[in-house]
């Protein structure tokens, strides 16, 4: 039987390749919490397998732990480093139009 030289449509390894970790097509643009007016901020779903540290979501003053899918979420207007990040139970961003901050800073 002869041998084919075209490639079969299908096949072009593309399924070997891994998909961007956090490009913009993952991050969104979102009104911000109630008590921060109509400010936009930018939301970026973080998945279970990646989140290796502890933070504190400012929706509930409680801990998310490592492997506990959550968000980040930043103000899109002003350009800042891991400063203006914040680490957000999903649920709670969710709800964070019918609350106010939580979080007790002494």
């Amino acid at each position: 039987m002869p041998r084919r030289n075209n490639q079969r449509t299908g096949r072009s390894g593309r399924a070997d390749r891994p998909a961007p970790t956090f490009g913009n097509s993952t991050a969104r643009r979102e009104a911000g919490p109630a008590f921060d007016g109509d400010e936009e901020y930018i939301v970026r779903p973080v998945p279970g397998a990646r989140a290796t540290k502890h933070y504190r979501c400012p929706g509930c003053d409680q801990e998310i732990f490592p492997g506990v899918a959550h968000v980040v979420v930043w103000p899109s207007d002003r350009i800042g480093g891991a400063d203006d990040r914040r680490h957000w139970h999903t649920g709670c961003w969710s709800g964070r139009r019918t609350r106010g901050l939580t979080r007790r800073w002494s």
